[in-house]
């Protein structure tokens, strides 16, 4: 009896990693859980509800986003992290996630390295200098003299301290010499309201939040923080073209796991969000509202927040930037 015990037990060791392979080779087998770090209405939950529909019918399973923000998105991050790693659980996470609340906070409930795994970057947000419709200037230059002028130097608003939009506009201050005082909103659209409304002179923002705005005249563009410029401005310069090389700036949107989530299941959940980003009617709905769509491989991704990771955090330190 205990040889044949033993027989049975050495079968089931031998049969295991057939299981598991079978198990992976089936994924998904129940519905996926995706967390948005913020409230619904916004770019990062427009881009994964867009993706997340097309996903569900693709895999034949459900797709359920769960918005969770709070904490420059450390709440949903965290639970990310401390989720089982079998792929159903997945957070959509930007350069706050993933490059900056390391260094913006001491203590922070996750570590983006050691606990979440990329998936795939899905989609790029380049960021934008704007000016309300009572500070008087049409081009950066003029701005930047107008700022110069101005004894104590002027605010600007931005989506949220640690914001990408934050961190942008921190960068243009470094690269011009400006003096501006940072004036935090719980969100991209306040923010525009009181930029459009003359209670603040300028802010960054990404097309996705300001492009209702722009289009409108409410406030003006003046230079886009990206290598070309964008096809729905293709009047608004590059901060490159205007001479400022260094002053680039968006906020990058990928999908990621827990770490430990098997590779073969990360490979197959990145080929299928990748496949419905590159979907026409996706990648047409995408960049109709401001995102440029991407749907990169893990490594690709993981390389983008490595070289985002050295230019953003030496920025904070260099500025002893802090939000504890």
């Amino acid at each position: 009896m205990l040889k044949i015990f033993k027989k049975f037990l050495i079968s089931l060791l031998l049969l295991s990693p057939f299981a598991l392979c079978l198990a992976q080779s089936n994924y998904p087998s129940k519905p996926i859980r995706w967390l948005v770090p913020y409230p619904a209405g916004g770019g990062s939950d427009f881009l994964a509800r867009s993706i997340s529909q097309e996903l569900s019918s693709l895999v034949g399973q459900s797709v359920l986003i769960e918005n969770k923000p709070g904490g420059n998105t450390a709440i949903a991050a965290a639970e990310t992290a401390h989720a089982p790693a079998d792929g159903y659980t997945v957070l959509s996470a930007d350069n706050g996630t993933m490059v900056n609340n390391p260094v913006l906070y001491k203590n922070l409930s996750y570590d983006p390295v050691k606990e979440l795994s990329p998936v795939t970057l899905m989609g790029k947000f380049p960021m934008i200098l704007i000016v309300g419709p009572e500070f008087d200037v049409k081009t950066v230059a003029e701005f930047i003299a107008k700022v110069k002028a101005t004894s104590g130097g002027l605010n600007y608003g931005s989506a949220g301290a640690g914001s990408p939009h934050h961190l942008a506009m921190e960068l243009v201050k470094v690269e011009t010499g400006l003096n501006m005082t940072h004036v935090p909103y719980k969100g991209a659209s306040p923010a525009l309201q009181d930029l459009a409304g003359g209670h603040i002179p300028a802010m960054m923002v990404d097309l996705a939040a300001g492009a209702g705005f722009i289009k409108s005249g409410k406030v003006k563009a003046l230079a886009v923080a990206n290598t070309s410029r964008l096809a729905q401005l293709p009047d608004v310069p590059t901060f490159s073209e205007l001479g400022y090389k260094n002053i680039e700036a968006a906020a990058y949107v990928g999908l990621v796991a827990p770490i430990g989530t098997n590779s073969d299941v990360i490979s197959q959940l990145q080929k299928q969000v990748s496949t419905v980003i590159n979907q026409p009617n996706i990648h047409k709905k995408l960049t109709d509202f401001g995102i440029e769509p991407i749907g990169s491989t893990p490594q690709q991704y993981q390389a983008l927040l490595k070289s985002e990771t050295v230019k953003w955090q030496k920025l904070i330190k260099d500025l002893n930037i802090s939000l504890d």
